[in-house]
């Protein structure tokens, strides 16, 4: 893996963290710091755990504690949680949401920024999330701005934005990574079933797939 002091984590739900969880683990463990920004609390999600125990009240409160639970279990040093409503990234003022994006990215300075790959990641929030990730840094001066690498979800992305140009095997960083998932109890049940007590199928969490975006 490429080395990094400072990488920045731009993600609009909790729970988004656990795809590249391993990835992130492992560059902690070569001394990155990580900053996560994340923009909503998830608060519209349909899951209220398996049996449930939240509800629609409730659920805000709950995601925002295991949001922190998560990133403690990865090792995340920076949480920045923004508050933007729920399935609605789309249709935030873009200009508004571009200036504070750059602002905290001139802020921190970081090498490397991770984001969901806009118009590939199955939900509206992600590819908003992403389109304005790669506004906001296309701003930036070419032979300053940082690398984007993004996460790319979609059926058939492969075939329309070519084969991801990173595979970080995080075999060695799954306790951090299996930690992390289920620290999102109300999605637990959602999100992985019962592959993580089945050794043939917990073999997928353990490659993460990066596209590096290239910015003209």
């Amino acid at each position: 893996m490429e080395r990094y002091e400072h990488i920045l984590v731009v993600l609009p739900h909790p729970d988004d963290e656990g795809i590249i969880a391993g990835t992130l683990a492992a560059y902690i463990a070569q001394g990155a710091r990580i900053t996560y920004v994340c923009l909503t609390l998830g608060e519209m999600g349909r899951n209220m755990g398996t049996p449930p125990f939240a509800n629609r009240v409730s659920l805000p409160s709950i995601r925002k504690q295991e949001l922190i639970d998560a990133c403690q279990n990865i090792g995340i040093q920076d949480l920045r949680m923004w508050g933007l409503h729920d399935k609605t990234v789309e249709f935030e003022d873009q200009e508004r949401l571009d200036e504070r994006l750059l602002a905290t990215i001139s802020e921190l300075k970081p090498e490397l920024i991770m984001t969901f790959y806009p118009g590939y990641s199955v939900h509206p929030d992600h590819d908003a999330t992403g389109a304005a990730v790669i506004r906001t840094v296309a701003r930036i001066a070419a032979d300053t701005r940082p690398i984007v690498q993004c996460i790319a979800l979609s059926k058939g992305c492969k075939e329309m934005i070519g084969p991801p140009d990173i595979t970080h095997d995080v075999s060695r960083y799954m306790p951090q990574k299996q930690a992390a998932i289920r620290a999102h109890r109300s999605q637990f049940h959602h999100l992985v079933g019962d592959s993580f007590d089945k050794p043939d199928k917990l073999a997928r969490f353990t490659k993460e797939r990066l596209w590096t975006y290239k910015l003209s």
